[in-house]
């Protein structure tokens, strides 16, 4: 089956926070052979320009250099990239605006990084507010991580979209040949039951679409036993919850040590 992402977007600033960003990106590019739009978020506003304009150009130079430098990481690997720097006093809102501009499927961005632009705890308001607004799904990748190689984890709950979890999940692992883990949270051993069969019902749907599936239920709070994942799983998949209402999606992507793709759902 195909990837199911066509239209890659990489928010990036080029910070040593953003290696592991690029790296997964480029090679998710190279791997399914596909062009990888990149946007590079620019603190600016016209006031600051016309008031010091030489620190601006010094700026523009900068950006320059940053962005020819990953050109030839990418030319490197043989990925075709398109490369835009957008300038606003709202970062944010600049990478939304260029994944609509794209209309890319994945935006693909750092965890966490200085205090500043894409900053914070990934979290935090900058990116936060790139989930909440995104017209696509959002894999998040700390600078350390690289491209999965081990397996991935779908975590599934009762709500209709867990369909697209586990359907997304089943698609990368089939593209990628890893094993796929469909982990459904009971709260106690009375709803044990209920979790099982609604494990076993994505499991099902994952197995049509050709994943080899494995399945697993256990107690506890959903984000401690997300997070209490298998050593062989190095993608975690989950729903695009609101990250701002401290639900078990904010909670994954606050804590987890690997890449976390929020789907949208």
């Amino acid at each position: 089956m195909d990837h199911p992402f066509r239209n890659i977007l990489l928010a990036t600033e080029r910070t040593e926070f953003d290696s592991g960003a690029e790296r997964v990106a480029l090679e998710m590019a190279r791997r399914c052979n596909l062009p990888l739009s990149v946007v590079v978020p620019v603190l600016s506003n016209p006031e600051f320009e016309m008031a010091a304009h030489r620190l601006a150009d010094r700026t523009e130079q900068d950006i320059a250099a940053r962005v020819d430098d990953l050109r030839m990481s990418a030319n490197k690997m043989g990925v075709s990239v398109d490369i835009h720097a957008r300038r606003g006093d709202a970062p944010a809102d600049e990478i939304v605006q260029e994944a609509l501009n794209c209309k890319s499927d994945l935006i693909v961005i750092r965890r966490r990084g200085r205090r500043g632009f894409l900053a914070k705890l990934l979290v935090g308001e900058m990116v936060s507010r790139i989930i909440d607004s995104a017209p696509c799904s959002v894999l998040m990748v700390p600078r350390a991580c690289g491209m999965w190689s081990r397996g991935i984890l779908a975590a599934v709950d009762e709500s209709e979209g867990s369909a697209s979890v586990a359907s997304v999940a089943a698609a990368i692992a089939v593209e990628c040949g890893l094993p796929l883990h469909v982990l459904g949270v009971a709260s106690s051993e009375a709803s044990r039951k209920g979790a099982q069969r609604n494990v076993s019902v994505n499991a099902d749907l994952a197995r049509a679409l050709g994943a080899e599936v494995h399945e697993m239920v256990r107690i506890g709070r959903p984000c401690d036993e997300i997070l209490a994942t298998p050593a062989d799983v190095d993608l975690i998949v989950v729903g695009m919850g609101n990250v701002r209402s401290g639900g078990t999606t904010q909670k994954v992507v606050e804590r987890a040590e690997k890449p976390v793709l929020a789907v949208r759902l």
